[in-house]
């Protein structure tokens, strides 16, 4: 929420609940309600100096509300929103002529606000039944199987330690006993080594390329990373169980929305006439706040 909003809403919280402090005009306690039937979005509720506020505007302040103050009476909700437009719209009609920033502000804040409308569109017709599906299966049902690996390892300072280690279990030492006594990474050493399963992507780059080229039951020669070097163990292997579409419903959604959006980025892009004469600007300029005070 903007500045302005959290404003807007701390002054609807003060309306709510102390009465109207800025209006002028209240209706008659005894007036009619007009029926819901005879109401429109152009309704007029309010004006103040000549400048209508509307039904449809009330609505639309409602739906960007915090959830609490959605459990106000109506009442209470309804004449606290239609207040806050009212104040509002004074204290904008005392605002003057606005400075640059603030002109520039205006100019953003609704560039963004129509911005977000068209990728909101956009995203929600994309997100079907059908391209869920397409997505799970390209991304699951046709992919190969991905690997699962379950190892071991005994992580030591220098290679001549893992050197002498690794003769030991060549001779036949215990894997998990030398672990116990001898490796750095002491949550796993405590389990004599034990890292249970995991697939790619989840160790750093040298321990994961050994354990890939690994044969399951082997010990490997002495793998150097960041952390100092391993012996490794891979006891075996096994292809990772697929998740089910309602367990990546969100993740492939997420990647359909941003692709449809970049789409119609892309498309809008390439149909319009683009011209950037500040490109060649010194970049520095954006620190210059002088140029809009």
């Amino acid at each position: 929420m903007t500045k302005q909003l959290r404003l807007g809403a701390a002054l609807l919280l003060s309306v709510a609940l102390t009465g109207p402090v800025l209006a002028q005009e209240q209706p008659a306690a005894d007036a009619a309600a007009a029926p819901a039937t005879d109401l429109t979005a152009a309704t007029v509720v309010a004006t103040v100096n000549g400048v209508d506020i509307t039904l449809g505007q009330m609505i639309a302040l409602r739906e960007n509300l915090p959830p609490q103050y959605l459990t106000l009476p109506d009442d209470v909700l309804f004449t606290g929103i239609m207040d806050q437009l009212v104040q509002q719209e004074v204290l904008g009609q005392a605002a003057g002529e606005l400075s640059v920033r603030d002109q520039a502000n205006l100019t953003n804040d609704k560039r963004g606000y129509l911005s977000g409308i068209v990728i909101n569109e956009v995203a929600s017709a994309a997100v079907t039944d059908e391209a869920l599906q397409a997505a799970y299966d390209a991304k699951y049902t046709n992919a190969p199987p991905i690997k699962e690996y379950n190892a071991a390892h005994i992580l030591v300072d220098s290679k001549e330690k893992a050197d002498e280690l690794k003769k030991q279990l060549d001779e036949g030492a215990d894997f998990a006993e030398l672990a116990k006594a001898n490796s750095l990474d002491t949550g796993s050493g405590a389990a004599g080594g034990e890292l249970g399963w995991f697939g790619l992507g989840m160790m750093v780059k040298p321990f994961e390329d050994a354990v890939v080229a690994a044969e399951p039951g082997k010990v490997t020669d002495p793998v150097q990373s960041d952390f100092g070097w391993h012996l490794v163990l891979v006891k075996e292997t096994r292809d990772a169980a697929k998740p089910t579409i309602d367990e990546v419903r969100e993740e492939l959604a997420a990647e359909i929305e941003n692709t449809a959006v970049e789409a119609k980025i892309n498309e809008l892009t390439t149909a319009a006439k683009i011209e950037k004469p500040g490109a060649g600007f010194d970049p520095a300029v954006l620190k210059n706040a002088t140029l809009i005070d």
